[in-house]
């Protein structure tokens, strides 16, 4: 079975011109119209692919192949995500989504068949930004969430998820898990700068760290930036750079594996002569080891009851997100080694530092990722860029890997 890898890229490449703002930005959140163009572009080639089409109640798309002699086995699955954050590179989970059509599309052109139905997906809201929580569809396709509550979520423009769904036409009728998974294997660039600096061309991703996310609020006096001494100041600001520099002091302890990232920040009254008497931002931490991310979690939470007897702050913590890490499936991982070496491709195991919707099936099913280098590690940024040879590379080894678990002949 040779990959068209014309096709594959030339759509890679048309998908990554759906979005672009005045600004020059892409730029396609969860269900609005840019969503909608590539949800469109995507479902068009899924059909033409020759695959079975299916949209869930949470927007959920899928291509299905499946014949008379697997229909009703368990489905081998593949995909990723297609909406992006604000001004995004265009291959985080696009590659994902493509490659996976491009796979089962050449497996069908070839005229091989397999034992068990094989699916892409494309699951709605991954990167979170417009709806909360992050890897929304994958995590109400594995039952975490109910599509419910989901579809009730409320947007950082006051819009609500279901209702931009229907509007969009991506509103769908099956009910999320219709579809039972018999493995699942995300492609998806790595994002991070490991495999280039060393010099591999696969990862072959054993686990996935856990992520927490919060935010803060932390509640002073407003005073007046001149008059004010020092020692009688209550300062949001001052406090909410202490969390900041007290998370960074964890990261950097000797033989940590935790990153700390405050993304998001908001003084009140925002005034440049004035001390602020509300900052509010986000901490988001992470870890490979759900025993040392709890102990995070309880090191920030001590730091801030300190912080307020010290400060003289009032201090309110909201949980946004929280994920354990996960360890995938040490088989299919073999499998991603095994198919690496049979087309000459070093590879080297390694550890998802974002979250990915191959966590969430993970609860489901036997799962792995399968990652391809990140220029630079570069990712987020309009300069993300994998070479086109590295994107082929890694959707050989998911044809391979996803024809063995689908026992293709």
């Amino acid at each position: 079975m040779e990959l068209n890898e014309k096709r594959m890229i030339s759509r890679l490449a048309e998908l990554g011109r759906v979005g672009i703002d005045a600004e020059g930005r892409r730029i396609r959140l969860a269900a609005d119209d840019a969503d909608r163009a590539g949800r469109d572009l995507v479902m068009g080639w899924m059909r033409e692919a020759g695959l079975r089409t299916a949209v869930d109640r949470i927007g959920n798309i899928f291509g299905i192949w499946e014949t008379e002699e697997n229909r009703g086995r368990d489905a081998v699955m593949t995909g990723s995500h297609i909406d992006t954050v604000i001004n995004a590179g265009q291959y985080d989970g696009c590659y994902g989504v493509i490659a996976g059509i491009e796979v089962i599309a050449s497996l069908r052109e070839a005229g091989l068949r397999t034992e068990r139905p094989l699916a892409v997906a494309a699951f709605t809201n991954e990167e979170g930004v417009r709806y909360s929580p992050d890897m929304m569809g994958s995590l109400v396709y594995a039952g975490g969430l109910s599509a419910e509550a989901a579809c009730a979520s409320v947007g950082i423009d006051g819009t609500v998820l279901g209702e931009e769904l229907e509007r969009i036409g991506y509103a769908g009728t099956e009910e999320p898990g219709f579809l039972k998974p018999a493995a699942f294997v995300e492609l998806h660039i790595e994002q991070g700068p490991i495999l280039e600096a060393e010099g591999y061309r696969i990862g072959a991703v054993e686990d996935l760290q856990g992520i927490s996310w919060q935010r803060i609020t932390i509640e002073g006096e407003q005073n007046h930036a001149g008059t004010t001494p020092t020692s009688y100041r209550h300062d949001a600001g001052v406090a909410a750079a202490k969390v900041i520099t007290f998370m960074r002091g964890r990261c950097l302890q000797p033989g940590s594996r935790t990153v700390s990232t405050t993304g998001c920040i908001e003084f009140s009254p925002n005034a440049i002569n004035v001390i602020p008497d509300k900052a509010v931002f986000t901490v988001d931490v992470r870890n490979p080891d759900e025993s040392t991310l709890q102990a995070e979690e309880k090191a920030l939470a001590a730091f801030l009851e300190e912080l307020e007897k010290t400060d003289g702050v009032r201090i309110r913590t909201e949980r946004l997100s929280r994920f354990k890490p996960v360890l995938f499936d040490a088989g299919i991982v073999r499998l991603v080694e095994k198919y690496a070496g049979k087309h000459g491709l070093s590879c080297r195991r390694i550890t998802s530092g974002a979250g990915q919707d191959a966590q969430n099936m993970a609860l489901l099913c036997p799962t792995a990722m399968i990652f391809a280098p990140s220029h630079k590690g570069i990712s987020h940024n309009p300069a993300e860029y994998t070479a086109d040879e590295d994107l082929i590379a890694g959707a050989e080894v998911l044809a391979d890997v996803l024809g063995e678990l689908a026992e293709a002949h």
